[in-house]
């Protein structure tokens, strides 16, 4: 099991320094979010801030929870992700979804927020990702996006692609396999929504089963899931983090979306170190 950490609230400054400090407590990743218009909520471009914490940090995985690509467009992303990916030496993961319609980078600027038509936009911008990064020739033709042919170089510097993680919705088999093309999947369930999503360690051993009788490619293949511990309490702690490390996740991330999360509450979770399951 390898745990990173949220950080959901802070200027760019501040998030960089938090992610220093998740790295110097021993999580294995500090990640943020991916949003337009959520709300109140004081919000700054994802891209920006993890070339700050990329540039505060030596080991931690960066990422942000999560990019929706039906929202963004595929060529401009995969020069986004490449470019972190170097800034970071290779350090960065892509975790996708569908992403939420409650904020206003879908709704309030004429962005598609039909399911269906979100997921063909999501599968189509993750061929284009895959097929730019290659830095081989590459053209696509899709019902929502047409390239002419075109070299991406450089190409990252992971291999064979910087890590895709995507959101499966169990027991969906089309969601599901959209997971198994790639290299992890964000756990959720099949009509559970952001605050009661319906995952329970049965949940992830269901999961993980499925994956192993399904997936061709023998490569690493995570299974992530988001929840909050107590710091102040070790054992505590443990005892919500070991059902689902038991079941099949392979990562754990501490995810405090919601108050009290200001950076000095952060600070003080961070500090206290990842939960161990030992």
């Amino acid at each position: 099991m390898r745990y990173g950490f949220l950080i959901p609230t802070g200027d760019p400054r501040t998030v960089a320094e938090l992610a220093r400090g998740v790295e110097e407590a021993g999580w294995d990743g500090a990640f943020y979010w991916d949003g337009i218009c959520v709300g109140d909520m004081e919000t700054y471009d994802p891209w920006v801030v993890m070339s700050g914490m990329a540039m505060r940090t030596e080991r931690v995985r960066i990422g942000a929870v999560l990019t929706p690509p039906a929202r963004r467009r595929p060529w401009k992303l995969a020069r986004e992700t490449v470019a972190l990916d170097h800034l970071s030496n290779g350090r960065l993961v892509l975790p996708v979804g569908l992403g939420a319609l409650d904020d206003g980078g879908f709704s309030k600027v004429g962005e598609p927020t039909d399911r269906k038509v979100r997921a063909q936009l999501l599968d189509e911008s993750l061929d284009i990702l895959t097929g730019l990064w290659s830095g081989e020739p590459f053209s696509y033709a899709g019902e929502h996006y047409r390239l002419e042919e075109m070299t991406f170089s450089p190409p990252p510097v992971q291999e064979p692609r910087i890590p895709i993680w995507v959101v499966g919705a169990w027991p969906s088999r089309k969601s599901m396999g959209r997971t198994l093309r790639f290299d992890g999947v964000l756990a959720a369930a099949v009509g559970g929504g952001p605050e009661s999503p319906g995952v329970t360690p049965e949940t992830i051993r269901e999961i993980r089963d499925y994956v192993r009788e399904n997936r061709e490619d023998d490569g690493t293949f995570d299974i992530i899931w988001e929840g909050q511990t107590p710091g102040e309490d070790p054992g505590r702690a443990a005892s919500i983090v070991r059902p689902f490390a038991q079941a099949g996740a392979t990562w754990w991330i501490e995810s405090p979306w919601m108050p009290p999360n200001e950076p000095d509450d952060l600070r003080r979770r961070i500090e206290q170190g990842p939960p161990s399951v030992d």
